[in-house]
């Protein structure tokens, strides 16, 4: 399974400004620089779709992209560090909330967790907000080419254990992971 055609719509600051596409959406939620952005080039094989950063913070709006003609994907500012003012981060997190709890065509919320690391305060934070909250929700766990091979399965199953969802391990390097995420996510949409 792969994504054939892949293209940005476009950007929002907040729900109220969002298009309505009358398709399922999900939302792509993570600490900045986790490789949210990075994902979607991986998972549609375009480089240059999403525009990614070395710097937090660089995604300030939601950045909406069609898949397939079938569904859409946003791309959401990330949580925790950014070099930007605290009434900024505040702005932001009021945004996002308004936009994940009210978007009624969100069918699934997907939290990137960057592998190389223990799962995060704010991770948990994300975590037990979308549990609290029940809305359908996975963890993709990033760089995980940059885990040894041997420990690839162990770090899955403690992201498991931690989360407490199914996590799914992915890497702009190896795409042998991007099948099993885009049957997951049209199975869990469509």
């Amino acid at each position: 399974m792969i994504v054939k055609k892949a293209k940005f719509i476009t950007s929002s600051p907040k729900l109220s400004m969002c298009p309505d596409f009358n398709k399922p959406e999900i939302a792509l939620l993570g600490r900045s620089n986790v490789g949210k952005s990075s994902f979607i080039n991986g998972i549609t094989n375009n480089s240059k779709l999403a525009k990614t950063s070395n710097k937090p913070g660089k995604t300030r709006l939601i950045n909406m992209f069609e898949f397939d003609e079938k569904y859409i994907v946003a791309d959401l500012p990330g949580y925790g560090y950014a070099n930007v003012s605290k009434s900024m981060q505040d702005e932001w997190q009021k945004n996002l909330e308004e936009y994940l709890l009210n978007r009624d065509s969100l069918k699934l919320y997907i939290q990137f967790i960057d592998s190389r690391h223990e799962v995060q305060k704010n991770d948990l934070q994300m975590q037990e907000w979308l549990l609290y909250h029940n809305l359908p929700s996975i963890v993709i766990a990033t760089k995980i080419d940059l885990t040894p091979k041997s420990k690839i399965l162990n770090k899955i199953n403690e992201f498991k254990k931690v989360t407490k969802r199914e996590v799914l391990p992915f890497s702009t390097v190896d795409k042998r992971y991007n099948d099993n995420i885009i049957k997951y996510i049209e199975n869990s949409i469509m």
